[in-house]
């Protein structure tokens, strides 16, 4: 599993398990069936009503917690101060966990100043609780506020990304700074799976269509986090590291003209 360093010096696997809407029992074994598999990087959040069972897929899956990475995100409604240590303290008690490897303000709240969650994402920090912070959902203005408002690095910024919503001004942006980019929704909820020249270059590499999709991102250098709960789909997902694509094949994909965002709530702040 390759990974990479963060600005706040800790390392994050570039592949990792979505669980957004993954619940129950088939939330648990998903994550501990892709733990045994050789998945160490996790993620979920306090909105998604599943860190019980996340949880308990990482204690089952009986890994000793210091090889895993384990992200959560708290809820926008709650950036305010109080509100961020108190999600915090929940968010690890659902877990049964110690800390966090990495937590993400999961939406900006243009009604809650940034520089108050900002701060008590520097206590959670300093208490041992977090060990890198980073932004969900943020555009290009948003990162920047973000860089300039923080004590401590913003190590990640996670976002809709895939072959369908190429975002190379926020990337590059991303880059810029420092920001790690991290991509949810990577295979565009399965629409990409069908796109013809996705699956003209998978026949080329002998692969499937999504794991083209997620190489052609892991090449841009973004961290990838699809979901799956079998573990046909977990498997297939780890199959992205033993081929590359060529430039010509990246261009064609970064090429596609389709630009269709999935997820965007209305109270979010993309530019398009």
């Amino acid at each position: 599993m390759q990974s990479i360093k963060l600005k706040s010096g800790h390392e994050i696997p570039v592949l990792g398990l979505g669980t957004w809407q993954l619940k129950g029992d088939k939330c648990r074994e998903a994550v501990k069936k892709a733990i045994e598999l050789g998945y160490k990087h996790i993620d979920t959040a306090w909105i998604y009503d599943n860190q019980e069972e996340v949880g308990k897929g990482i204690k089952d899956s009986k890994v000793e917690r210091e090889k895993l990475f384990v992200t959560s995100k708290v809820w926008t409604e709650h950036l305010g101060y109080d509100d961020v240590l108190k999600q915090c303290n929940e968010t690890l008690a659902q877990l049964d966990l110690n800390y966090l490897d990495l937590y993400l303000i999961h939406w900006p709240n243009k009604d809650i100043n940034l520089s108050e969650t900002l701060r008590a994402f520097k206590k959670l920090v300093q208490e041992d609780k977090v060990r890198s912070i980073g932004i969900s959902n943020f555009n290009v203005a948003r990162v920047k506020e973000a860089k300039e408002k923080s004590e401590i690095p913003i190590s990640i910024n996670q976002v809709e990304y895939h072959a369908y919503l190429n975002q190379e001004n926020l990337l590059k942006t991303c880059k810029e700074n420092n920001i790690a980019l991290t991509a949810y929704s990577p295979l565009a909820r399965g629409e990409v799976l069908e796109d013809p020249i996705l699956i003209k270059i998978s026949n080329e590499v002998d692969k499937k269509p999504g794991q083209v999709a997620l190489r052609w991102l892991i090449q841009k250098g973004i961290i990838v986090i699809p979901k799956a709960s079998s573990e046909e789909h977990i498997k297939e997902n780890m199959e992205i590291f033993n081929f590359e694509l060529s430039s010509r094949q990246m261009n064609d994909i970064n090429n596609i003209q389709v630009k269709r965002r999935l997820v965007n709530p209305d109270f979010s702040e993309f530019e398009d």
